[in-house]
């Protein structure tokens, strides 16, 4: 995994801590969590910089809930928050 994929990661990971504790009283369940994750990421990380431009807060909400499908469908064993980076780095700076 290289720098920029790393810190994707890294930044996925802390969306996830966010909004476990944003949505404590429900214990994080949030059916709209996609959008929620977008938002942060859009506008209140560094992904953009990481990524060379924000993406567009929709396609990212879409390409969430789609990875999330593939993710849970067992097509890997990787941590989410790295097989996530990878093809959204992939995605949208690639």
């Amino acid at each position: 995994m290289d720098d920029r994929t790393e810190k994707v990661s890294a930044l996925l990971h802390e969306a996830g801590e966010t909004h476990h504790q944003v949505f404590r009283i429900t214990e994080g369940a949030d059916d709209d969590w996609a959008t929620w994750y977008s938002d942060w990421l859009v506008n209140h990380s560094e992904l953009p910089d990481l990524l060379g431009a924000a993406p567009v807060r929709s396609e990212l909400t879409w390409m969430l809930v789609q990875l999330d499908k593939d993710y849970t469908a067992g097509v890997s064993s990787d941590r989410w928050e790295d097989w996530y980076a990878d093809r959204l780095v992939s995605h949208f700076a690639g």
